[in-house]
């Protein structure tokens, strides 16, 4: 059960690692200033992108954790964990899919 458990986790950070990266693409095509870094193997990365002068997104996903971190000139106003965090980067999603501009509640 637990190597069904941890072969399923491992499949979700991958496909996690794989939507950040088209995010990225698709957020730089709109003119944002927007980057994906992976290591291992796709079984972590560091998704950054700039929404306006000193709003930066960061959102960071590996085997040990998944993090939304939201700051303004370099000063945290959120951090998320877990599915928080990824329900706050699928409001990202939608907003980049149903808008022309991307603008997040605070």
């Amino acid at each position: 059960m637990f190597l069904r458990l941890a072969q399923q986790h491992q499949q979700f950070v991958q496909d996690l690692v794989m939507n950040l990266q088209a995010l990225t693409t698709i957020l730089e095509r709109r003119g944002y200033t927007a980057s994906c870094y992976t290591c291992g193997e796709q079984m972590s990365a560091s998704f950054m992108v700039s929404l306006k002068e000193k709003h930066l997104i960061r959102f960071l996903v590996s085997d040990y954790g998944i993090t939304w971190m939201e700051l303004w000139d370099d000063r945290e106003l959120m951090k998320l964990e877990g599915a928080e965090a990824i329900n706050q980067l699928q409001e990202l999603a939608n907003l980049v899919k149903y808008s022309t501009t991307v603008q997040l509640r605070n």
